[in-house]
């Protein structure tokens, strides 16, 4: 009797964990499933015509031609703008993420390794400069960037991004937990200078840090949209999302308030340029995540 007795809150307990992963796999499937269709139906879209778009199933696929008729459409937009759009924000973002990832290495490893004055002062205005929305920040920089006569200009799109404030305190917070103190003074009784420590000592144990730094810099500046468009006043020199914008909306077939027009720039033209944004995004989040395991391997058999 007791044994039966006994095993009763144990099979409950299994039957209640059961039921919990089942819950959790079933929200989590759903929410997966929610982000995947937009990007299924994306890489589909090209593959059909724009009556095949608007008419039939939204994630039934045409032909594989489709990509190249549509990419053919595509680079008669503005004589082949798109080429130049694929440059400008391989270049933009090259630049600013460079940058940024080297600022905030550099800047959350002094505020972390060394005890510079006004160091409480610096934390509290770089979490300040995370809580205001970045496009309330266009304008002051539209300024300073137009007062040194860069409007216009490549720099006027990678200078801004110098200013990462999620960087630099995720940059402090990781070397302040994950560099040893002990090693630091050690090295400074030595003779070791910072930069010799910043780059022997904490640009070896930043691996996971840099590649997660690198994903968000990049993610942030492929997809930075409002920056450009207030920055940058000329077709040619747009980056992507920009572009995009510029394409739906100087499009007759896409923006009917326009009226006709013999430019065959229709839905699945719109679509495969969205394909050309998206596709970096993942090809990097791919590549960081693998050196970022890596990483963390290396550095817990180091330790």
């Amino acid at each position: 009797m007791t044994g039966r007795h006994g095993d009763r809150p144990m099979t409950g307990r299994l039957g209640g964990a059961w039921v919990w992963r089942t819950s959790v796999s079933v929200v989590l499937g759903l929410v997966a499933l929610a982000c995947a269709l937009p990007l299924v139906w994306l890489v589909l879209a090209p593959t059909k015509s724009d009556a095949q778009i608007t008419g039939g199933h939204p994630l039934s696929f045409g032909s594989p031609d489709g990509y190249l008729t549509a990419w053919r459409n595509l680079t008669t937009f503005n004589d082949g703008v798109i080429y130049q759009w694929i440059v400008n924000s391989a270049v933009y973002t090259g630049g600013a993420v460079l940058l940024s990832v080297t600022t905030s290495l550099l800047a959350g490893y002094a505020l972390a390794a060394t005890r510079i004055a006004g160091r409480r002062v610096i934390l509290i205005a770089t979490l300040l400069a995370m809580i205001v929305p970045p496009a309330a920040l266009v304008l002051p920089l539209f300024l300073e960037v137009n007062a040194v006569q860069l409007t216009g200009t490549a720099w006027s799109v990678i200078l801004p991004a110098g200013l990462y404030p999620f960087g630099v305190y995720l940059a402090f917070i990781y070397f302040s937990t994950m560099l040893p103190r002990e090693v630091l003074e050690a090295a400074r009784i030595d003779g070791c200078s910072e930069a010799a420590l910043f780059a022997r000592v904490a640009l070896p144990l930043g691996k996971p840090l840099i590649a997660l730094l690198t994903f968000f810099a990049f993610i942030g500046n492929w997809n930075n949209y409002f920056l450009p468009f207030v920055m940058l006043g000329d077709d040619e020199t747009f980056n992507l999302p920009v572009g995009l914008g510029v394409l739906i909306s100087g499009s007759p077939a896409l923006n009917p308030a326009l009226g006709g027009s013999d430019l065959p720039i229709h839905r699945p033209e719109a679509a495969i340029t969205g394909v050309l944004t998206v596709v970096p995004v993942a090809l990097v989040f791919l590549f960081a995540q693998r050196h970022l395991v890596r990483g963390l391997l290396d550095g817990a058999v180091k330790n």
